[in-house]
């Protein structure tokens, strides 16, 4: 058994989601066990910082180099502070905070003329490790990247592990700022499969982000409160509203909707830009606030639903939600509307906690990074082979 601490802001740049994990086993014998788990939101004026960046804000070297180690020590603190009741943890698995993602094929050709992406995550594991004097690993999606991957999404091995059944195929539908899935399909297998059969399921298991989870729902949050709310509380607000079909179809139209897996998108698609297009769009259907914030959230419904129907073999028998759009009891109806007769649930109900499955996930790999495993599924992000993720940051308090 491995203690972990996993750590991970995703893009809705809510605040570090940092769980106390016991690891033991890989791949089809995997089993962990979640000892605390808890959020911990940056200060204002970081959070803001962070999200001006995300939007394209531009920034010297040093404030860069300033910004990077404010979030390293803000992860450094979640992790100190979350094993303070338990026994010492030995290991980090820290994502960080992603500021810049260009996936695969919009970029530069290597050397084998393979389109390579470019994703940059904040909060140096180095400056984590010495903070606390745990052998940090990070730097998760690089090595999935150099292999000509998209570096995510990374958790669909975890989630293979963890959540899938032996005649049920589920869709793990994560909610948050961006949307990703995962697709099991039902393995057929009970418990005494050998550890390579997980990967022998490639055929099977896919993945990739299916479009806004909760970025443009926050965002209109923002703008129609005056800054005094973050987030539509269980969805109340666009559930008092009418959502324009017109609209969701013709913001169905773009190209990342049509295009096919392996793909990944971040704020740099589904961001203000993009939110104030939506904006001026939704002026010529004379929309109330509340009828903006239900298109949006059907925008996110549609996009989950068009994915699975135009990208999966079969819609599947289940699916779990997880990320804080779970907790969007609008969303989930109108998920739930859109996908009957398939059941719609959530991972705590399938015994893995919602808020921080994420972070478990990154815990998990942190684990197999030290222990050489690799902790990529090429047909989710597109690399070339599984690799193994992460770069491992030792302190000299482990070795003095």
């Amino acid at each position: 058994m491995t203690r972990v601490i996993g750590l991970i802001s995703g893009t809705s740049v809510d605040g570090i989601d940092a769980a106390l994990v016991d690891v033991v086993g890989s791949h089809t014998d995997l089993k962990v066990q979640l000892v605390a788990g808890k959020t911990f939101p940056y200060p204002a004026n970081l959070r803001s910082q962070i999200l001006s960046v995300c939007s394209g804000s531009a920034l010297s070297m040093a404030e860069l180099a300033e910004l990077d180690d404010a979030i390293a020590q803000e992860f450094a603190t979640a992790a100190l502070t979350i094993q303070a009741e338990y026994d010492k943890a030995e290991l980090i698995g820290s994502h960080g905070q992603t500021v810049y993602h260009r996936p695969a094929g919009k970029a530069q050709k290597d050397s084998a003329g393979a389109l390579m992406g470019y994703s940059l995550q904040l909060g140096r594991g180095a400056l984590i490790a010495e903070l606390t004097g745990i052998t940090t690993v990070s730097n998760f999606r690089s090595a999935d990247i150099a292999a000509g991957g998209q570096g995510a999404p990374l958790v669909s091995i975890v989630d293979a592990c963890l959540l899938a059944e032996p005649n049920c195929s589920l869709c793990i539908q994560n909610l948050g700022g961006i949307g990703n899935v995962t697709y099991l399909p039902a393995t057929g297998k009970g418990e005494n499969q050998d550890e390579s059969e997980i990967l022998s399921l490639g055929d099977g298991i896919s993945g990739w982000d299916t479009g806004p989870g909760n970025s443009l729902l926050d965002l209109a949050v923002q703008h129609f409160s005056d800054g005094t709310k973050t987030i539509d509380e269980g969805g109340a607000w666009a559930a008092s509203g009418t959502p324009c079909q017109a609209l969701v179809e013709d913001w169905l139209a773009s190209e990342f909707f049509r295009q096919a897996p392996p793909k990944s998108t971040g704020r740099e698609l589904f961001g203000v830009d993009y939110f104030d297009r939506c904006l001026v769009e939704a002026q010529g259907y004379n929309l109330s606030p509340a009828d903006v914030l239900a298109t949006l959230t059907e925008l996110t419904v549609a996009s989950i639903v068009h994915s699975y129907q135009t990208f999966l073999p079969a819609m599947p028998d289940r699916v779990l939600l997880c990320g804080g759009g779970s907790h969007n009891l609008y969303l989930k109806r109108r998920l739930q509307s859109q996908l009957h007769p398939v059941q719609v649930l959530t991972t705590s109900e399938a015994g893995l906690n919602v808020d921080f499955k994420e972070a478990i996930a990154f815990a998990v790999l942190a684990a197999w990074r030290v222990r050489g495993i690799p902790g990529n599924l090429p047909q989710v992000t597109g690399a070339r082979a599984p690799v193994i993720l992460g770069e491992i940051n030792s302190c000299w308090h482990s070795w003095a």
